[in-house]
């Protein structure tokens, strides 16, 4: 991609993610023009609970977009197209005009776990979107969190014309429209186009088989001109009304599109406080150990498959902070970065520790066992072993974490070629190389860090008609930077070590159940 300064058309993305209110404005070649973030408050009323303010969200949208607008130097004229994201099951209960009649219930809440036990083994088709029916059901999920409003808060679920998930709040405060997006339909709340849509019994079994009647009818492919943009919204964020608005979805997807990692054979490696890998089948695969498929969850005709390490850069960061201070407080007088000073320190260690063999479940896990009360372990060591030791085992055992979800979806049909990258483990090549080493699959990244706002970006160029489709789009606006290929010579040495962190976690679950349980009794 050339260097030089953007040039229009150009389009705006908005990413509602979990801290801030993000706004980016790119041209039609993927060159980012400028991003603007606005932070807001989540409360936690009760343990397991996290709420946020949709007008907190509005608020943070309007500063962003104001920021982004002033320092780009643009008018609201020069915005072609509008496309944008959010947090998925995060749930709002609106009123006619919109309005919220409570906090949302957020992502992350798990205050339905009741509500979501009751369809353990239910026999919908739907459950194959769970592991095949094998992973239990999660209480952040849709239905869930609806039964929980219905049952606790009777006169707020009675009240409310919609409840929906967060970015089909922001496409009303956009346009006026009441629509559904497929992708947070598909994913989270079990809309199954391949067998008639809604699941209505699984939900009577939840206990919201009457939601139906709150979620519009219309339910959108990624990327479809939804409306234009509305007056009042217009006014309220400095921009021109009628603008096309595309619709949008789920965030973690938005940045799948951001990677173009849109066909068979690909997957997202997203990278952070936790590892998210996402990709496309042709075949409606599904299988023990993973999510999906979702019918037309990012790309019509196709399915989209998930897995996840629910803890990863949190556990390097825990193990910098609690055992290395001396080197982060000398990484600070020199102006050195601490992990690339523990880096080097393990950089000549053999694949494997030497042995030392962590499970990094330090928050659960939830693929490919789902289980919440999963810990951590660490196995192999001796005397002889090393800070520096124990370091690179929690690196490994992240990168094993992948493979082991990466023979989970082999298993079920998948073959992954390659993987597109994107976040904080960038920002060290030894581990990313890990990655690449451990699983055998060679690693691309892309010239855009932020790939969650590119995505809605491109969804913004495909709805305003400024490329023809969505993979086209991608196409124009994603490039590569780089392609790491696997070490084969460690990736054999690492077969051993893989095979024995995936015996580790099955042969002890039920004692750290006992003693997880025990802590909590």
């Amino acid at each position: 991609m050339s260097a030089r300064t953007p040039t229009g058309p150009f389009v705006m993305g908005i990413d509602f993610g979990t801290e801030s209110c993000r706004v980016g404005i790119f041209d039609l070649v993927g060159r980012p023009v400028v991003f603007a973030a606005t932070t807001y408050r989540t409360t936690h009323p009760r343990p397991g609970w996290a709420e946020q303010s949709p007008t907190d969200w509005w608020e943070a949208l309007k500063a962003s977009t104001a920021k982004a607008m002033r320092e780009s130097g643009l008018a609201g004229r020069d915005i072609k197209g509008i496309s944008y994201d959010a947090t998925t099951m995060t749930v709002v209960a609106m009123d006619r005009t919109g309005k919220a009649l409570r906090p949302a219930i957020m992502w992350m809440d798990v205050r339905a776990t009741e509500q979501a036990q009751r369809v353990v083994g239910h026999p919908s088709p739907a459950t194959r979107y769970t592991g095949d029916g094998t992973l239990p059901p999660t209480a952040e999920w849709y239905p869930f969190k609806a039964a929980w409003l219905k049952e606790n808060e009777p006169d707020t679920y009675d009240a409310a014309y919609r409840l929906i998930d967060a970015p089909d709040w922001l496409t009303y405060q956009l346009t006026g429209q009441w629509t559904l997006n497929i992708n947070t339909a598909a994913h989270r709340s079990y809309y199954d186009r391949d067998n008639g849509g809604w699941p209505v019994d699984l939900y009577e079994a939840a206990g919201a088989g009457d939601v139906f009647d709150k979620l519009p009818e219309t339910v959108n492919d990624l990327g479809v001109a939804v409306g234009g943009l509305t007056s009042h919204a217009a006014e309220e964020l400095g921009l021109t009304p009628g603008t096309p608005v595309a619709q949008g979805g789920g965030d973690a997807w938005h940045g799948q599109i951001g990677l173009g990692v849109l066909s068979p054979g690909k997957m997202t490696l997203v990278t952070g406080s936790s590892h998210v890998m996402s990709g496309q089948s042709a075949e409606p695969i599904s299988g023990p150990g993973f999510f999906g498929g979702y019918v037309d969850g990012v790309v019509p005709g196709q399915y989209t498959v998930e897995t996840s390490l629910t803890s990863s850069g949190s556990v390097l960061k825990w193990f910098r902070d609690e055992f290395c201070q001396d080197i982060v407080d000398a990484a600070e007088r020199t102006g050195l970065n601490p992990y690339d000073v523990l880096n080097a320190q393990a950089r000549d260690i053999p694949p494997g520790s030497d042995g030392v063999i962590f499970t990094e479940y330090f928050q659960g896990n939830r693929t490919p066992y789902s289980d919440s009360k999963a810990r951590g372990t660490v196995s192999g060591l001796s005397l002889s072993h090393t800070r520096a030791h124990l370091y690179k085992a929690v690196q490994e055992s992240v990168a094993y974490g992948v493979e082991l979800n990466m023979r989970g979806l082999r298993e079920g049909g998948l073959e992954v070629e390659e993987f597109v990258a994107a976040g904080g483990a960038l920002k060290s090549g030894d581990w990313i190389q890990m990655h690449a080493d451990v699983t055998g699959v060679p690693i691309t990244l892309t010239e855009v860090g932020d790939a969650v706002t590119l995505g809605s970006c491109i969804l913004a160029a495909t709805g305003a008609g400024l490329h023809p489709s969505v993979q086209e789009a991608a196409e124009a606006m994603v490039h590569t930077r780089a392609r790491l290929e696997p070490n084969k010579a460690r990736h054999e040495e690492y077969s051993f070590y893989v095979d024995q962190y995936a015996k580790q976690y099955p042969a002890l679950q039920g004692l750290i159940h006992d003693t997880v349980d025990h802590v909590a009794g």
